[in-house]
């Protein structure tokens, strides 16, 4: 206890000793000013930067997600819908047609058909298309068929599409090589080969130089077919010489 109390004696002591041997200097001023005073114009560029800031993003969405998905106006994705809403009624999906869709524009009609079209609505594409061909405006367009040509092949239905391929050759149009693709594998993976080696002898026709995947879809899909696939074999042999035909085993589909 004697210990405590000397020890704190002599902290007292040494504090009021360095207390009394601080000098008496005034406190000097802060050399920066309290109230600074930014110009003006200052101001304003530092205001402009931070609302330019603000608008650069602010963390809410940009307008809908289809419009940055797809560029297709209101009113087309409208009728999108509305066709789509009525196609098991045809007397109601022929009064809307006549009520909204002959009242798009050129534009949009063109849009409602390619977005029918990705969404696989190929029957719905199909009248849409037809509404289209009557157009004071159309003009007959490898593109539309293209397209539409290539969706019904991929759904199946086979019978409309060479409806309208035979309507696109009475047009003096020639289809691509992915149109010829495309057709020719639906018609094997129909069953129907005698079909896809009519399309092969019109592909031969086509002013375009040739290109290899249709034959190699035919190679291939006629595999159970010796005598047409020996015929498309001759003839890839004799356009791509420096390529090679994978011939199978001969216990597989019998002896070529």
């Amino acid at each position: 206890m004697a210990i405590r109390a000397f020890s704190r004696s002599r902290i007292a002591k040494l504090s009021t000793v360095l207390l009394q041997n601080l000098p008496n200097q005034p406190i000097k001023q802060n050399p920066l000013p309290s109230n600074p005073q930014i110009p003006a114009s200052e101001l304003n560029t530092l205001y402009n930067l931070s609302s330019g800031l603000r608008q650069y993003h602010d963390g809410r969405p940009r307008g809908p997600l289809w419009r940055g998905k797809k560029l297709i106006g209101k009113e087309a994705l409208f009728v999108t819908q509305g066709l789509k809403r009525l196609k098991d009624d045809e007397e109601k999906l022929q009064k809307f047609i006549k009520t909204h869709v002959l009242r798009l524009l050129k534009m949009d009609m063109i849009a409602v058909l390619t977005e029918l079209e990705r969404q696989e609505e190929v029957s719905l594409a199909l009248k849409m298309f037809q509404v289209i061909q009557k157009q004071d405006w159309y003009t007959p367009d490898v593109y539309l068929y293209k397209d539409l040509v290539i969706a019904l092949t991929r759904s199946g239905k086979m019978d409309e599409a060479m409806k309208l391929w035979k309507t696109m050759r009475n047009e003096n149009l020639f289809p691509d090589s992915q149109m010829y693709t495309e057709v020719i594998r639906g018609f094997l993976r129909d069953g129907s080969p005698a079909d896809a080696m009519n399309i092969y002898e019109d592909m031969k026709k086509s002013p375009d130089p040739p290109e290899e995947l249709p034959f190699r879809i035919l190679l291939k899909g006629l595999l159970p077919h010796p005598l047409l696939r020996s015929r498309v074999k001759q003839d890839y042999e004799e356009l791509f010489p420096e390529k090679h035909v994978y011939d199978p085993p001969e216990e597989i589909f019998g002896v070529y």
